[in-house]
């Protein structure tokens, strides 16, 4: 699923996010970049507030979040912190961790710096498809695991 096709939904992010499509409609009308940049507001929030936002918005704790994540502690509250950037397979592990629908997953890999889950990959594919039944990580590892794939805490976290 690319950036595109998930839009960012403004509920979904907390705050009022402008629709991809709106912005390359706006852009594309645009006769020069500096134009499109003026009136833009194109400010993109960093990882920590974002993850900040999306677990206030799902009510939880750091706690909670740290705990389903299976993240490394004192690793995830520098995540929330905006001191330490995750790999793609932490930031997946921190958006089960956070509850995160599959729109807010990809835009948390986006702000971590990390490609999206891409459904013609393997793996991917099975993580999406446990994000949008309500799988938590360890029931994401165990179809990772059952499935021949590498599971998310064997990667980096």
């Amino acid at each position: 699923m690319s950036g595109e096709a998930t839009g960012e939904q403004g509920a979904a992010a907390g705050g009022s996010v402008r629709l991809t499509a709106e912005l390359l409609e706006q852009l594309l009308a645009s006769a020069t970049p500096e134009q499109y940049l003026a009136r833009a507001s194109l400010e993109e929030r960093s990882l920590a507030e974002y993850a900040e936002s999306v677990r206030e918005e799902h009510g939880l704790k750091k706690s909670q979040v740290i705990r389903a994540s299976g993240l490394n502690p004192t690793f995830c509250y520098q995540i929330f912190e905006g001191t330490r950037r995750p790999g793609r397979d932490s930031a997946i592990m921190l958006a089960f961790g956070l509850g995160c629908s599959l729109v807010e997953a990809q835009r948390l890999l986006r702000l971590a710096g990390a490609s999206e889950l891409w459904s013609r990959n393997r793996r991917d594919a099975i993580i999406i498809f446990c994000l949008e039944h309500g799988m938590n990580r360890a029931q994401t590892d165990d179809e990772l695991w059952g499935l021949g794939e590498k599971t998310l805490l064997d990667g980096e976290a």
